[in-house]
């Protein structure tokens, strides 16, 4: 099987990983518009060919990962590109705006709307994880939309890779990860900023961060080119789970303005019960 990935970084070369152990006849072609990222997933036998737009004629499988703004240009060429058994899929964060694009694309049959619940801060050929995906929650929108043969083959491949598939339409999509993904990176960035222009001396962050701090910022450390588009395609989602956060530091402060401890612990204890949510789940990073 001739397998392109679109963007060979922490997604698709985790992917590209993953499908060299299943499927070890397949062939990966690579495509990116970062030379020395070509070349480094070259180097680092992510690909097996350096390639083009042009040879996508040949591929069966085309795994999309870049950022969600350079998605919405760049999905229709590659559609239009594809043979009518190729299936195209993407890992992007926001799902609605991207399925309302292609809905009257001639190929839209050839397109799996996904996004891959998995990551690290990292970025670039270098972050790719050989099981990244195990575990992890994919969330397919719009499925009726693509061919049956072409869902089979691509979520045959989703749980050999040890993902739990989930069904969602765009809408509910784009609003739900607002709150437990683009809401916990911007409380990171912000945290970070916070604490940079507070503490000056940068030597005092390091010698004082704890195990706490480091793993409340460590997403601060994601790249900003992948994740404003983000926040501007959710920006209506965004904003509202913005709205409920700062309603929620706002009530947090004014208890300890007023010298509330107690309603501080209820607080506290009360938001301790997604422990129980949480148990028994496997989280995605």
């Amino acid at each position: 099987m001739n397998v392109f990935v679109v963007g060979i970084g922490l997604i698709g070369g985790s992917f590209a990983k993953d499908i060299k152990r299943i499927m070890p006849d397949s062939k990966i072609y690579g495509i990116d518009a970062s030379d020395a990222h070509l070349e480094e997933a070259f180097t680092l036998n992510l690909i097996d060919v350096k390639s083009s737009y042009e040879d996508l004629g040949v591929a069966d499988m085309v795994i999309v990962s870049i950022p969600v703004d350079v998605l919405v240009t760049e999905l229709p060429k590659i559609l239009d590109a594809v043979h009518d058994d190729c299936v195209v899929f993407d890992g992007g964060s926001t799902k609605n705006l991207i399925c309302k694009q292609l809905e009257e694309h001639p190929k839209r049959r050839n397109y799996l709307a996904c996004h891959p619940i998995a990551g690290t801060e990292f970025s670039g050929p270098s972050a790719a994880i050989e099981g990244l995906y195990e575990g992890k929650t994919n969330i397919i929108c719009e499925v009726e939309k693509t061919a049956f043969k072409l869902q089979e083959k691509t979520i045959g491949l989703f749980r050999e890779m040890g993902m739990r598939i989930r069904y969602m339409n765009p809408e509910a999509h784009d609003r739900h990860i607002a709150y437990v993904s683009h809401l916990s990176h911007i409380s990171s960035f912000m945290l970070g900023k916070t604490v940079i222009e507070k503490e000056k001396n940068e030597r005092d962050i390091f010698d004082m961060a704890g195990s706490g701090f480091e793993s409340t910022v460590r997403l601060a450390k994601s790249s900003p080119a992948m994740w404003t588009p983000i926040f501007k395609q959710n920006k209506e989602n965004v904003v509202e789970t913005l709205d409920e956060y700062i309603n929620n530091l706002e009530s947090f402060k004014q208890l300890l303005l007023s010298d509330d401890y107690e309603g501080i612990y209820n607080e506290m204890n009360d938001t301790n019960k997604i422990k129980e949510i949480l148990n028994g789940i496997p989280l995605n990073k």
